[in-house]
């Protein structure tokens, strides 16, 4: 199953008791044993394609998929910005760092995980980089620190790793690999989710198009 999470939506509920995803599991149950569950991260304010698992073997199989890299994900997001050159790969290495003060977050660092970052401009305007983004890992915030620390600009709405305001510009725009064969008819999974209303109007800022749907 996959579905189109909305900005602002835990995967998981959390200590502040805010609603999440979770809450909406047992409607998506659907006769089956067990509830859906999430076969991977998907941050609170990015929105769009969100991959459940709807049985024990189904969500052992995604996990699988996830693990070897065979999974092709891409994601859309606006940054205030943006790289001189028109496509590239990002390989910055991160490190989760915390204070009392500030909390956590991610940080460039030798000492890190390897993340890498494939990526090309869709458009520009007003300031404003609309890119694609086609993560080879899948670390936490990858593409937001990438975005912020070697693209020229952070995504816009970033609280930690830019300015809040008007929601984060990231979405998970497709998601696709293959099912392998078993109880289900197998073959390609292609799913894409459209552009939020929150992200619509920066994207017709980089593009003399319309917004996508």
């Amino acid at each position: 199953m996959v579905l189109n999470k909305p900005a602002g939506l835990p995967v998981h509920s959390g200590p502040g008791g805010k609603p999440s995803l979770e809450a909406w599991l047992p409607g998506l149950q659907m006769g089956k044993r067990h509830l859906p569950q999430p076969a991977h991260r998907l941050d609170t304010d990015t929105a769009g394609c969100l991959v459940l698992g709807r049985t024990k073997p189904a969500l052992a199989a995604l996990g699988a998929l996830f693990a070897a890299g065979a999974v092709a994900k891409t994601y859309w997001a606006v940054t205030r910005g943006g790289p001189a050159g028109e496509s590239g790969e990002v390989s910055l290495p991160l490190l989760k760092h915390s204070t009392k003060a500030a909390g956590w977050r991610m940080i460039p660092d030798p000492a890190g995980q390897s993340a890498v970052t494939g990526w090309r401009v869709l458009g520009r305007g007003d300031g404003l980089c609309w890119l694609e983004f086609t993560p080879r890992t899948g670390r936490t915030h990858q593409l937001r620190v990438h975005a912020a620390a070697a693209l020229g600009g952070a995504i816009l709405g970033d609280p930690v790793y830019g300015k809040a305001g008007g929601g984060l510009h990231l979405l998970a725009r497709r998601i696709g690999f293959d099912w392998p064969d078993g109880d289900s008819p197998g073959g390609r999974i292609e799913v894409e989710a459209p552009v939020p209303e929150h992200m619509r109007a920066a994207i017709a800022a980089c593009s003399t198009r319309a917004p996508p749907p």
